[in-house]
């Protein structure tokens, strides 16, 4: 599977887990639809959820005049990925992959300002880890 397939993969189950309240093995062997399993996409999932705390008060720092919870599903966790992929994963991905993957992908499943938004967001952490 293609790291951009795993990411959008990982964001759907991520998505299902916020919404639905599903269990991780549950939420990716559902996005996978019978295709066989992807490491990087249980890395990706798993790893989100491990370090959501910390992940999501990171978040927050940068979240001008909105709180998380108010936050489109889709961009919430979009930004909760590429963070995790930012922090945790920087030897393995380069940062501007990771950016530039997180906008293309919220233009697929955010509406029309989530690349924006997602941008500006995560512009402010890479400086902040920088």
């Amino acid at each position: 599977m293609k790291r951009r397939t795993a990411r959008e993969k990982a964001l759907q189950a991520l998505f299902q887990i916020d919404i639905s309240k599903v269990d991780a093995a549950d939420a990716i062997e559902h996005v996978l639809e019978e295709e066989s399993g992807d490491d990087y996409l249980n890395m990706l999932v798993n790893g989100t959820l491990k370090h959501q705390p910390e992940i999501d008060e990171e978040i927050k720092m940068y979240l001008e005049k909105w709180s998380l919870d108010r936050l489109a599903a889709v961009d919430r966790n979009l930004l909760r990925l590429a963070v995790y992929e930012l922090k945790y994963c920087n030897q393995e991905v380069p940062v501007n992959v990771v950016l530039d993957e997180a906008i293309e992908i919220a233009k697929l499943y955010g509406d029309d300002q989530s690349s924006r938004f997602i941008n500006g967001v995560l512009s402010k952490v890479k400086q902040s880890i920088s």
